[in-house]
């Protein structure tokens, strides 16, 4: 008895979609690998790190923090991006700055709007404005004055990451002149503001705030919409001249396109479950970081929405790596 093609592709289409679904209810059988594409010590760490121990006993299964620091995150999102779409390998990053990245990059080795999926965000914590303690300035007005008159080294987390546009945004509106100076991660540029070898710092406030509490690091002023109780009466930078001024660090999880949509719904539910347990939401919102959740399409376009946002802020500043 004859075959005719069409008879072929149905019994191809409906092998594939059987191993998908056999794929998906068998998962995970193996542990996960949870990469974070920046140092330890820095925000997606310390997110990754409250994680990853309740992640691994809501799945059964190990979940293991893996570092892949370089290239302002893009390195390991890389590694995500082209690994096996099987929910093996997930990306937790700052989302703004992976959605910096293809203004910022004339050469990207992955394309993350097509590459990379969604599964939730996490957490969100808007930068600080800090400077080190010798700095004779205590708002932003008065910082601004300092940086016409002496050079101040504005250190920054990487080259085309957000907390970079966040300081350009700064400097551009309110007419400050600072020397940036480029690291490869949050964790050293903190430690070299700290030791007074770079003046002022725009980081995220998960791990910035540690230092402010200790007297290490002084608060100028806060990039959110509204005043936080948490760092007492420090005024927001819209507050201080920059109208409508906000921005921040947003963690979120990713996975590789293609993974089967039954293992996005189980990560973005189980995410969703051990994020919002009420230790570790009261264990972020102590270091100013608050708890936000999505679904995998609302990431995704939060993702695109970033992207069009900084692709702008990105133009006029005419910021391009290579």
């Amino acid at each position: 008895m004859a075959i005719n093609r069409r008879d072929l592709l149905g019994a191809s289409l409906a092998l594939g979609m059987g191993a998908a679904s056999a794929q998906s209810q068998s998962w995970p059988a193996k542990p996960i690998r949870l990469v974070v594409p920046y140092p330890p010590g820095g925000s997606s760490d310390i997110i990754a790190r409250a994680i990853a121990q309740p992640l691994s006993e809501a799945l059964k299964q190990p979940v293991i923090v893996d570092n892949k620091a370089g290239a302002n995150g893009n390195l390991g999102a890389d590694i995500v991006a082209k690994s096996a779409p099987d929910g093996y390998t997930l990306l937790l990053c700052d989302t703004g700055a992976l959605a910096i990245s293809p203004s910022v990059y004339t050469k990207l080795a992955f394309d993350p709007s097509k590459d990379l999926r969604g599964i939730t965000m996490l957490a969100y914590s808007p930068h600080l404005l800090v400077v080190h303690p010798s700095v004779q300035a205590n708002n932003l007005k008065e910082l601004v004055a300092l940086s016409k008159r002496s050079e101040l080294n504005f250190a920054v987390t990487a080259m085309g990451s957000a907390p970079h546009l966040a300081g350009v945004a700064v400097e551009r509106a309110s007419g400050a002149k600072w020397q940036f100076i480029p690291y490869k991660g949050g964790s050293q540029a903190v430690t070299d503001t700290i030791a007074g070898q770079t003046q002022v710092l725009m980081n995220g406030m998960l791990a910035t705030l540690p230092f402010v509490q200790s007297g290490k690091l002084k608060i100028l002023g806060v990039s959110k919409s509204t005043r936080m109780p948490l760092i007492g009466d420090v005024p927001t930078l819209a507050e201080q001249g920059l109208a409508g001024f906000e921005s921040g660090t947003w963690q979120g999880i990713l996975v590789a396109s293609g993974t089967p949509a039954a293992i996005v719904n189980r990560l973005n539910a189980e995410l969703i479950k051990v994020i919002r347990h009420p230790d570790i939401r009261a264990k972020l919102a102590g270091q100013g970081a608050e708890v936000v959740t999505m679904s995998s399409v609302q990431q995704d376009e939060f993702f695109n929405r970033e992207r069009s946002r900084w692709a702008k802020v990105v133009a006029q500043a005419g910021i391009k790596l290579d």
